[in-house]
């Protein structure tokens, strides 16, 4: 009995898994305002039927996708920060990871501009319009403020907010570099900018 229930339990962590990747793999062929639920179940082998036993929407897919990116620059900076790292440091490993992922997966990216047109009222974004890195910065950015590290005459939601448009112009930056080394550069800029001169 045992066996059945775990065999059911992986086949639906698969199944969601499936739906997960072929939605991935839309987005990033035809962006998410041109891919359909039923595209996406197309490309997964899948019902339309079995989509919603797993998610309500589309939106809810993409917002699971931009999650799991999310927790992989989370596990980094959690890691990085077990080992002393100091707040620009890990301000720019946050930049430079999510770069890297979002490059990656370029569908995730108009979640950032979305985001930083709200940035002036954060509570006020709309769930599927929020990524979560946002948290990440600002949690970073205000740790960096407290130990004297970075300016703090400057509110914490500007600079994130300078951090999301950094993303916005790279996306359509016609320099001929890559677009991670594109945010690595700027973010320096940053860094240099919000960083207190005396700290040691």
């Amino acid at each position: 009995m045992a066996e059945r229930i775990n065999l059911r339990k992986q086949k639906k962590f698969q199944a969601r898994q499936t739906i997960l990747n072929a939605a991935a793999q839309q987005f990033e062929l035809h962006g998410f305002s041109n891919t359909s639920i039923a595209g996406i179940m197309q490309a997964a082998g899948l019902g339309v039927g079995t989509f919603y036993n797993y998610f309500s929407s589309k939106e809810e897919v993409l917002m699971t996708l931009a999650k799991n990116l999310r927790e992989q620059v989370s596990k980094k900076i959690l890691a990085a920060g077990e080992v002393k790292r100091s707040a620009t440091e890990l301000l720019e490993l946050c930049c430079v990871c999510s770069a890297k992922l979002i490059d990656e997966n370029r569908f995730i990216l108009p979640l950032f501009i979305s985001a930083s047109e709200h940035s002036d009222k954060p509570e006020q974004i709309p769930q599927s319009l929020s990524p979560g890195f946002r948290e990440l910065f600002e949690e970073i950015i205000l740790r960096g403020q407290a130990c004297g590290e970075f300016r703090s005459d400057v509110p914490p939601n500007i600079i994130t907010e300078m951090i999301h448009s950094i993303y916005q112009t790279t996306a359509f930056s016609k320099l001929e570099i890559s677009f991670q080394e594109n945010i690595r550069l700027k973010v320096k800029i940053l860094l240099d900018g919000i960083r207190e001169k005396n700290f040691s």
